[in-house]
């Protein structure tokens, strides 16, 4: 039994591992705006160059059009581009799958000044440096910042850092500089660890027969985003997106897998789980047994408990959620 447990979660962990290579777009230099006729190069990373990564846009003129499609040179998985003002929009990588990347707003100015600032979103807790340059001059001027248009301070150098960033310092930041102008605005985002758990709960069922094991499948994103201080700025230009069923959560680990798979893989699990459960002899009180696998990024945990109720509190302490299925209960917190 015990080692049949042990290939039980191996397996698990196998199939929850089962996900598609997703690309990440980088921007190099790492900014979101950008002079007239400056020099950009826009990357798809990925572990699987036969993927079919295609970098595309959309902008006030054109929809999802492609590197190389008037606009643009292609250079492998990366495009280069001398930037015009027509050339401000949103730009993610896109597979021959379906799967896109992370999406990034960049702004082409025909003003002297512009903010250099994070493309990616920013993880709670770090370091975030803002410089505000012009195009001719020296990028050590003094200039103000500003956040949802209110003045947060001066800066003798011309940049600005915000130590240990929280929620809270989302927002609209710009810049300006006496004597050149303001810069375009971009929107900072600030983001924390994602934290999912799954319960599987293996029980005997009131209304089933004795030999029978009814399993409890509970999925649920364990996620508390709250409202953005200001209204990010209006756009047009987003890439089209999937929307889930109302009510139901894809988890990190598992959004990039198709719906045929998603489907057949918890089909699966749940067969998985069924089996893995130790039936005691007719007679004998049986024990629900809760498994919980707690993901954090890209850190999977697993806890198989012989216990109605399991708790979970060793590895997680900053979120608790808790659902109850049948006979067994399963908190993740």
């Amino acid at each position: 039994m015990k080692e049949t447990s042990v290939l039980c979660l191996l397996f698990l962990i196998s199939l929850l591992s089962c996900t598609t290579n997703q690309a990440r777009l980088t921007v190099s230099p790492s900014s979101s705006q950008f002079f007239k006729l400056d020099s950009v190069s826009l990357s798809c990373e990925e572990d699987d160059s036969s993927a079919g990564w295609t970098l595309r846009r959309n902008t006030s003129k054109q929809q999802r059009t492609q590197c190389g499609d008037g606009w643009g040179k292609p250079a492998g998985s990366s495009c280069d581009i001398t930037v015009f003002l027509s050339d401000s929009g949103v730009y993610w990588c896109e597979s021959r799958e379906g799967p896109i990347s992370n999406m990034v707003n960049l702004t082409v100015t025909g003003g002297s000044v512009i903010l250099q600032s994070p493309v990616l979103p920013v993880m709670e807790g770090d370091d975030v440096t803002l410089l505000c340059k012009t195009k001719t001059t020296p990028s050590n001027l003094p200039a103000a910042f500003y956040k949802d248009g209110s003045l947060i301070r001066k800066q003798p150098t011309g940049h600005m850092t915000i130590q240990h960033v929280s929620r809270s310092d989302e927002g609209l930041y710009k810049c300006d500089i006496s004597g050149h102008g303001e810069s375009p605005s971009s929107w900072i985002t600030v983001t924390g660890d994602t934290l999912t758990c799954l319960c599987f709960c293996s029980f005997q069922h009131s209304q089933c027969d004795d030999n029978l094991m009814t399993v409890c499948f509970i999925l649920d994103k364990l996620t508390t985003t709250p409202p953005p201080t200001s209204t990010p700025p209006p756009t047009s230009t987003h890439p089209p997106t999937s929307t889930p069923p109302p009510g139901f959560s894809l988890i990190p680990v598992l959004s990039s897998v198709g719906s045929v798979s998603f489907v057949v893989l918890l089909v699966l699990l749940v067969l998985l789980v069924r089996r893995c459960v130790h039936r005691k002899p007719e007679g004998e009180t049986q024990t629900p047994e809760c498994l919980i696998i707690i993901i954090i990024m890209d850190w999977i945990y697993i806890a198989l408990f012989k216990a109605p109720k399991a708790l979970y509190n060793d590895i997680i302490h900053s979120h608790s959620h808790s659902h109850t299925g049948g006979m067994c209960e399963c908190e993740c917190g």
